[in-house]
């Protein structure tokens, strides 16, 4: 009788107990499974993006270029100029400086850093045990009224002021698709140095076999952010090398 009712204590516990949380893998491979695939997302060979952006009530068109071998380009049309940021051609850093609209080079510091960031081509979480990554499955947050998984990654380090620092960032996944609907980091230079960078994503729309969010927020956590509506996307596209070289000033300032 001791013995039943202790087995009947055991099946009491253990229906009480809250179902298995999933863990960071499989979230992860949920995640890739229901966008289109880890293969799809391995062939890809770039994406280029056309979008507009709101920056406190003004909208702004802009294109996004990657490439998988690291090159990238995101072009800013304001009142009929263009002006280029995080252009990278495999070596070189630059983008244009809003008061001299003249082409500068980045340091070296935020040079090596930002190139440490062309290796997540096209996401973060492809082949991320292979590139030393660590992943952490936190928990569970709400996120605008959606109940999410919190994941914690950790890269390699940066360099911040001379220093070496760890890269973390936590990815909100939506506990029902698992999708990112979210991404957290520290901010570790600048004026806004130690608060909270946030990015939002939503209207996650097929595109050739793959989904992509098609509406994105960027901004500091707890403030209004700088909302951004994908208006196209292409895979695999073919562009010119010369859009990512940075163009000679020198030459320019003779003529």
């Amino acid at each position: 009788m001791k013995a039943l009712n202790v087995l009947m204590t055991l099946i009491i516990f253990t229906l009480c107990m809250p179902v298995q949380a999933q863990t960071a893998d499989e979230i992860i491979n949920n995640y890739f499974e229901n966008i289109g695939g880890l293969d799809k997302l391995k062939a890809l060979k770039g994406v280029k993006m056309t979008a507009k952006m709101n920056q406190q009530g003004m909208e702004f068109p802009l294109e996004i270029t990657q490439l998988s071998d690291g090159r990238q380009v995101t072009s800013v049309n304001f009142q009929g100029k263009e002006i280029k940021q995080g252009v990278f051609d495999g070596e070189t850093l630059w983008g244009t400086n809003f008061m001299t609209m003249k082409a500068e080079k980045s340091d070296a510091e935020t040079t090596e850093n930002f190139k440490l960031n062309t290796n997540d081509f096209p996401d973060s979480f492809v082949n991320y045990k292979e590139k030393g990554y660590v992943v952490e499955l936190i928990g569970k947050e709400t996120i605008d009224g959606t109940d999410a998984f919190k994941i914690k990654l950790v890269k390699e380090p940066i360099t911040v002021d001379g220093k070496k620092e760890e890269d973390v960032s936590f990815y909100f996944f939506d506990s029902e698709n698992f999708v990112p609907i979210a991404m957290q980091s520290e901010i570790k230079s600048g004026p806004a140095k130690g608060m909270i960078q946030e990015i939002t994503f939503s209207d996650y729309q097929d595109v050739d076999g793959i989904y992509f969010p098609f509406s994105m927020t960027q901004g500091v956590k707890g403030q209004p952010g700088a909302p951004i509506t994908i208006e196209k996307i292409e895979l695999n596209p073919t562009v010119e090398a010369s859009i990512f070289a940075f163009p000679d000033e020198m030459a320019e300032d003779k003529k």
